[in-house]
Parts: C-alpha cells; sequence; structure tokens
C-alpha cells in the first residue's frame, strides 16, 4: 500500500490496498481478482464470489461528513476531513466593515472523467531482460514506473512501462489505481501475461471520480460594486482514498487560491476541508478545482450585479486588472504574468453582440422562450514548476522535462520526450519546434515518447505543462544540436564557425553549402570527415524548466447566449464565442481544438454530467442510460477571437491551453440562465443544469417573489 498525498503532518493517510482488506469503503472497490482465460470466463468466476459483509452507516455529503456525529471512515481519525486549512489574506477588517455583503452557496456535482478509452493495464515478466514489461493507459509512464516499483518491492530498472496510443486520459489517467498493482502483481505469479480493461461500467462505478465542491461564500463590496474580499467555506469531497501520488490535497488549496480570480480583490478569508466520504476517490480531471473556484467567483459576481441593480459586464470592468497593472499578485498570491483582461472581455462581448441581446429581452413576448447572456473569464496556471510544487509539498515535484534529439546519417531527426501525447498533437507541435531551431523540414522529425526504457526520464502529461516544459526542452536541446551541426558543416566548408548559418536544410557560408545529410553521414559512419577531437553521432540531451518556475497564465472570456424555455427547464445554447490569450502559438489549429474540445467538457459539467448517491452510498448513474454527456447536438461550434500576449519567461513566450476550455463553461452558462431569469431573481448555482434544477430555481424564485400562491 503507497502512501499518498502531500508530505505534511497534517495529512492523513489513509493507505489504498490494491484490494479491499478488512473494509470496504466505497461501491465498487476491488475486493478479489478472478484469473481466467478470457474476460468472460473471469466474470463467470466473480459470480461464485461471496463476500460476507457487515453494513456499516454510510458517509456522502462531505459538509454532513464533518460533524461531531458523523461516522468515521477511519478509526483512528478524530473526524472524516483528509486535511483541513485556512487561507487568509489582504485586509481582513474591511470585508468586515463592507457595506454590501452577500452571501451565497454554490455545488458542482460529481462527475466521471469519461475518456473515449477506458482504462487498462496488460502486464508479463520478459524472462529475456529478466523485467516486468506493463502495458499501461497513463499520462506519464515513468511516474507510473515509481510508484509500481514501490508498491511491488521492485527495482526500477526491473519495470518498463509502455504507453501506446491513449485515447484520453484528462486527467483520469495521472494516477496509479489498484487494479493496475494488482494486475502486476498477478504477473509476477503467473508464467503468462496478465490482462485487464476496465470497461464502462468499472469507470463510472469505480475509477477517478472528480468535481464535488461546496463553497457557502461571501462577497463584501463597496456600493459602487467595488469588489472588496470573499470569505467563507469550501468543502471538497475527496472519496474514500488518496490517490497516489499527490491524493486531492491540492484540489481544495487552488480552489481557495483561484476563487479571486482576475480580479482586484483585497481580502482573502476561506476555511478549506478535503473531506473523506464513501464513495470512489477523487482525481484531477481537466481543470483541477478552477471549474468550481471560478462558477464561484463568476456567479458571485453575477449575483452582486443583480443585487446592485448593475449590468453584470459593466461590473467585470470595474474591477478586471489591468493589463497595465501587470505582472499582478492576487491577494491569494499568484502572479498574474501578462495580458489583457479588459480586451478579452471586451472581444467576447463584441463578438456575441451583447446590445443585441438586451434588445431581444426586452422585447420578448410572453410564451416566448426566455434569452439569457452570460459571462466567465478564467486564469489558466501553467508551467509551474520546483517553487509552486515545492511550496505544496507534493510527493512528486514536477519541476522540469527533459529531450534527447537525434540526427540520423541520412539527415533525418528522432526527439525522445518524456511528456504522453493523448490527444495534444505533440507529434506536430514538437516536430515543429524542433523543425525551427534545426531549419529542416517538420515532416523530417519524429516524436517518441510512451516508454520508459528508451525515453528521458519525465513526469508526463497534466496541469497543462507539455508545451512549456517538454516544448521548451525540444527548443533547448535542438539548439544545443544545431551548434555542433554548425561547426561540422563549418570543417567541411573550412569556413570559421562563427561565420556559418542553418538554412533551409544546410550549413551555409557565403555562397557555398553542405546539405545536412552530408552532415549526418560525416558525423554517424564516417568519423575521418569530423574536426580533430570531435566526439562522433550528432546526439543531445539536455533538460528544461521556465524562468520563473511559479507559474504563467493564460486566459480568456466564455460568452454565450441560451435559451430556456420555463415550462420544462430546457436550455439551449444559441451562440457561444470565446476571447482567450494562450501566449504565443505553436500551431493555431491544436489552440483551437484544445478549446472547443475543453468546451464540449464544460458544456457537460455544466449541464448534463452527474453521479449522484443515495443515502446509503450507492452510486445511481453508472451507465450511460443514467450518466447523461453531451453529444454532437448539445456542442456548438465555438467563434474563438485570439490575443497573443508573451510569457516572458517561457521559450517563445508560450503558455499552456489545455484546461483553460473546460474551466468557464459551468460558469458562463449559469450565469447566461440566470440572465434570461433576471427579471425574478432566479438563482442557479449548482451544476449540472438539469431541466428539473432549472424549472425548479425558477419556481422557488418567483414563489419567493410573490408571483406565485
Amino acid at each position: 500500500m503507497l502512501e499518498a498525498g502531500p508530505e505534511l503532518d497534517a495529512f492523513r493517510q489513509s493507505p489504498y490496498p490494491a484490494l479491499a482488506n478488512g473494509k470496504v469503503r466505497y461501491v465498487g472497490q476491488a475486493i478479489a481478482a478472478c484469473v481466467a482465460p478470457t474476460r468472460a470466463q473471469a466474470e463467470d468466476l466473480a459470480e461464485q464470489v461471496g463476500v460476507d459483509c457487515s453494513e456499516l452507516p454510510a458517509v456522502v455529503d462531505a459538509v454532513q461528513a464533518m460533524a461531531p456525529d458523523s461516522a468515521r471512515l477511519f478509526d483512528t481519525w478524530p473526524d472524516n476531513a483528509f486535511i483541513i486549512r485556512t487561507i487568509g489574506a489582504g485586509d481582513q477588517e474591511a470585508m468586515k466593515q463592507a457595506p454590501v455583503r452577500l452571501r451565497r452557496q454554490f455545488r458542482m456535482n460529481r462527475q466521471a472523467t469519461v475518456s473515449l478509452e477506458t482504462r487498462g493495464c496488460v502486464a508479463y515478466w520478459d524472462q529475456r531482460l529478466d523485467e516486468l514489461l506493463v502495458y499501461l493507459s497513463t499520462q506519464g509512464g515513468h511516474v507510473m514506473r515509481l510508484g509500481l516499483a514501490q508498491a511491488l518491492g521492485l527495482p526500477e530498472n526491473q519495470i518498463r512501462v509502455i504507453a501506446p496510443d491513449v485515447g484520453g486520459g484528462f486527467g483520469g489517467k495521472n494516477r496509479l489505481l489498484p487494479e493496475e498493482i494488482a494486475v502486476c502483481a498477478i504477473a509476477l505469479k503467473r508464467n503468462h501475461p496478465v490482462r485487464w480493461i476496465e470497461d464502462r461500467r468499472e469507470h463510472l462505478l469505480a475509477s477517478v471520480h472528480c468535481r464535488d465542491h461546496h463553497y457557502d461564500l461571501t462577497i463584501s463590496a463597496e456600493r459602487d460594486g467595488t469588489i472588496i474580499g470573499i470569505e467563507g467555506d469550501v468543502h471538497i469531497d475527496a472519496g474514500a482514498y488518496a490517490l497516489w501520488p499527490t491524493g486531492s490535497f491540492m484540489e481544495a488549496s487552488m480552489a481557495a487560491g483561484n476563487l479571486p480570480g482576475p480580479y482586484r480583490v483585497r481580502g482573502l478569508n476561506v476555511n478549506t476541508w478535503t473531506v473523506a466520504t464513501n464513495k470512489a476517490p477523487m482525481g484531477p480531471y481537466r481543470g483541477v478545482a478552477r471549474p468550481g473556484a471560478c462558477f464561484a467567483i463568476e456567479r458571485l459576481v453575477d449575483e452582486l450585479a443583480l443585487h446592485l441593480g448593475m449590468e453584470p459586464y459593466d461590473l467585470r470592468k470595474l474591477n478586471l486588472v489591468s493589463r497595465a497593472e501587470m505582472p499582478y499578485t492576487t491577494v491569494s498570491g499568484m502572479k498574474l504574468d501578462t495580458g489583457d483582461y479588459h480586451d478579452a472581455l471586451d472581444t467576447a462581448a463584441r463578438m456575441i453582440d451583447r446590445p443585441a441581446i438586451r434588445k431581444q429581452q426586452r422585447e420578448r413576448r410572453p410564451g416566448e422562450l426566455r434569452i439569457g447572456v452570460g459571462f466567465a473569464i478564467y486564469t489558466e496556471q501553467s508551467g509551474h514548476g520546483v517553487v509552486e510544487w515545492s511550496k505544496r509539498k507534493s510527493r512528486v515535484v514536477p519541476g522540469y522535462e527533459a529531450a534527447n534529439v537525434r540526427m540520423l546519417p541520412d539527415g533525418s531527426v528522432n526527439v525522445h520526450v518524456g511528456t504522453q501525447n493523448h490527444g495534444q498533437g505533440h507529434e506536430t507541435s514538437f516536430a515543429q519546434i524542433a523543425a525551427h531551431e534545426l531549419g529542416i523540414d517538420p515532416a523530417l522529425v519524429k516524436i517518441r515518447y510512451g516508454d520508459t526504457a528508451t525515453t528521458p526520464f519525465g513526469f508526463g502529461t497534466f496541469a497543462s505543462r507539455s508545451i512549456v516544459f517538454a516544448g521548451g526542452a525540444v527548443a533547448t536541446t535542438s539548439r544545443k544540436l544545431a551548434q555542433k551541426i554548425k561547426a561540422i558543416g563549418a570543417h567541411l566548408l573550412q569556413a570559421d564557425p562563427s561565420s556559418v548559418e542553418i538554412r533551409d536544410g544546410h550549413v551555409v557560408a557565403g555562397s557555398a553549402s553542405v546539405p545536412f545529410r552530408d552532415i549526418a553521414r560525416a558525423a554517424n559512419i564516417r568519423q575521418e570527415l569530423l574536426p580533430v577531437g570531435m566526439e562522433p553521432t550528432l546526439e543531445a540531451s539536455g533538460t528544461y524548466e521556465p524562468g520563473d518556475s511559479a507559474g504563467v497564465f493564460s486566459y480568456g472570456t466564455h460568452a454565450v447566449v441560451v435559451s430556456v424555455d420555463e415550462d420544462s427547464g430546457v436550455v439551449k445554447i444559441l451562440d457561444y464565442a470565446v476571447a482567450e490569450d494562450c501566449g504565443t502559438m505553436i500551431n493555431p489549429m491544436i489552440v483551437d481544438g484544445q478549446v472547443q474540445g475543453g468546451i464540449a467538457q464544460g458544456i457537460g459539467t455544466g449541464l448534463f454530467e452527474e453521479i449522484p448517491f443515495n443515502a446509503d452510498g450507492q452510486p445511481l448513474a453508472t451507465t450511460f442510460a443514467d450518466y447523461i454527456m453531451p453529444c454532437a447536438t448539445e456542442v456548438p461550434t465555438v467563434r474563438i477571437a485570439h490575443s497573443v500576449t508573451p510569457a516572458l519567461v517561457t521559450e517563445y513566450g508560450v503558455k499552456g491551453v489545455g484546461e483553460g476550455g473546460a474551466i468557464a463553461p459551468p460558469a458562463a452558462l449559469a450565469n447566461a440562465v440566470a440572465d434570461a431569469f433576471r427579471d425574478c431573481k432566479a438563482s442557479f448555482n449548482e451544476t449540472p443544469l438539469t431541466p428539473r434544477r432549472v424549472w425548479e430555481a425558477a419556481q422557488r424564485a418567483r414563489r419567493e417573489a410573490g408571483a406565485l400562491t
């Protein structure tokens, strides 16, 4: 059993056995492994397994779980909290004395990660190489090898992890889970490969769950709308166990730390609870805590605007950090490095034609669908390295990435990286970077990843980090190789090395040139042509960490227009526009794809996806008949506008873009639905915004306003 979570004395450990030992803490926890030649036969064996269990009280609500009389998941704990922390900074007295104080509660319900390909593991002992060979659907093979070695008691050089094409991950495949340990342990005892492929019901029932935040917050402000501070409580439902390596600890700290968003918030005082419940463990999912934080702050801004009789757009303009204030350190200590948040808001508002929507609302006749417009502004931290991760006391500090760049005798290039592509287009963007630095056609560059035996150690792909870290490593290492190419080329041209340059696959000196294929041939197979004392081969290795390892920030504004049928509560998206800035774009088409894909998942969070539980801890959505996801007809074609404000501390000024698309949609959609019911001041503060929730919130607001009897 592996200890997981931060290396903090205050964090309570919950060792997660590969198979339940003594107590089963959630529905779906593995209790036995059945091995047979086929899956069907193994399932028949599983049907014969009997389990003698005594029923215990279930803990299913994170807030109620902290009550003194709540049942305990772990007998040695004084309560059900993995960790309790308070994040307080800034002007506390001003918040208490503020003329406007508005309290609201928000809930983001539990989801599954639902990647296209479920988890899978195949393992066997390779007698020839004397190692355990593990094929694993993972976002980071090197880190998973580290965890497997610790769990199995093997040296790392006796474990090889291969991640083939991975059909999506979104964070859920960035943790070591019990089934994977069990498969490997069984493989050590059998003289044949052992395979486990997760089916969809297993995924929904017991794989990595996510979101499940509860906020009870008060926003304080001046009467003119100037925000003073945010205070209150944040409960994170972390499920029954902390997943290796980092657990769910960062969910609460990131939620609280991101609450100020891009606004000039002077004070912050937030109590956070990371709570154990009888549910599948929480893991990272695209955005990690920031969708919840964005939902809370952006809904608070709209609720404050409604309370003050202001236009939400104007209230945002009043409080947004300006370009002239960059770099700006928020009250929670996050440094917004570069950007123009006002421009992003203005651009998104123009794209959806806000005045036209207001005119349409004024002219709406009784019986027609309600129309609403909503905005949400997100910040997306990426490229955070040693400073940020060590501050969090992370068990694994992903502070760098490595690359190996090798030119073969014919002048083609192989680049090996430690990150893992599972839909981000690394083969394209990394090849572009290497080709740019080497002055060759990207078609000559092949990107290799996903095998711990052949790639440099790396931490994998997550947290929008790959283009910053691995892209930076490819850039700096390619430049290192280019210097050797120039030196050999100058020798072959009998020119001064300082006078040559690389151009279109050649080393050029004046009117003379030598192609890379001749240089590569000399370096690899005709060493007598090299300068005296120069080592043969054309190969370079290196690591990269950004200049400021606290991270950089992408950002953007999402604007959405919806129609709402007040009789049924059905929400339909009419228009969706995004104005984003992720710094320098290596490949704009990949950026657009990341934004569009993230929004599809954000729409799932905002309108459709939820795993409810009954009082006994039974999940009530374990098939696609009950777990509803957005399909093609529910996901609009998003119009995207790009600004480019380069980062100051990364290669080329790049910033991450992987998570931003998923952060803002729930808030933008809830604000749009609330805007549609602005006349009766209905609040929509829980995701997903199902037809029932929308209808009930509207009815409740009308009753409170005296419109219904």
